[in-house]
């Protein structure tokens, strides 16, 4: 059973998002003790959104035939995963709070933009929103996880908000065939496969010049990802229109520079308050 849970928490991305966020603390500078609860407080965050998309989405799960997930092959049980969703929830919450009243809050807002998007978002034209808040908030969670809390440059969240969006694309496009026959019209999913794709890679493109704005245009480091990142994009932008799945492939590439980007501007996106 703790096989088919860890399976049902979508372990890829949450463990991603969880390393993507405890390399922002590193970066920012805070001590160990404060790297290890940030960690734990995003493991559990992203551990109870996992879980709660396979708990929600377990009856169109079935109906689609989805043999990757284990509710769907009866390996464990709806309550069961419900159950653990709202523990991992719990937990989170609590962890939150001995990094201070502002992460939090902050944090609180991060979690709720991606119950959400399991509840209702993932359905409706606005599908990318939970993911543009809650991605843009992962710099806030590093500032405001300091011993004294601080604010994220704005170039800093506004490069996670796009690369939520590119995310969110990433996420959906391999079960866009299964989710639309089982009645999820997200965004991706009415835009198509190729135009998407073509969003996903506009965003990172745009992401990795806000960053290069913050870091400094004078930065070898940020012109080198910089024109990484826009190569990549323009790939991905050129492969999606081709109707081909390299630009998918492109889209990951891109966001990965542009992860290294954000994580190398360091304590450039702390403003204090």
């Amino acid at each position: 059973m703790t096989g088919a849970l860890l399976r049902s928490s979508h372990p890829g991305p949450s463990a991603g998002v969880t390393l993507i966020t405890v390399l922002l603390g590193v970066a920012v500078g805070l001590d160990p003790a404060r790297v290890a609860l940030l960690g734990v407080t995003i493991a559990f965050n992203q551990l109870s959104i996992g879980l709660s998309n396979d708990w929600l989405d377990a009856a169109r799960d079935r109906d689609a035939g989805r043999r990757d997930k284990p509710v769907a092959r009866d390996e464990v049980g709806v309550a069961t995963v419900r159950f653990a969703a709202i523990a991992a929830a719990t937990a989170a919450i609590l962890v939150a709070f001995t990094l201070g009243i502002p992460f939090a809050i902050a944090h609180l807002v991060a979690l709720g933009g991606g119950w959400a998007y399991n509840a209702w978002f993932k359905h409706g034209p606005l599908s990318p929103l939970p993911y543009v808040v809650s991605f843009g908030l992962l710099p806030m969670l590093a500032t405001l996880a300091l011993p004294a809390p601080a604010l994220a440059a704005w170039w800093a969240v506004l490069a996670g908000s796009l690369l939520g969006i590119a995310a969110h694309v990433a996420n959906v496009l391999p079960d866009l065939d299964d989710d639309a026959a089982t009645g999820v019209h997200g965004l991706p999913h009415r835009l198509g496969r190729a135009a998407s794709t073509l969003l996903g890679g506009l965003a990172l493109a745009a992401a990795a010049v806000a960053l290069t704005v913050g870091i400094g245009a004078d930065s070898p480091v940020a012109l080198t990802g910089l024109a990484l990142s826009l190569a990549a994009s323009v790939a991905a932008v050129v492969f999606a229109l081709r109707g081909s799945r390299w630009g998918f492939r492109f889209v990951i590439v891109a966001a990965l520079i542009d992860v290294v980007l954000l994580v190398l501007a360091g304590d450039r996106m702390v403003v204090p308050l």
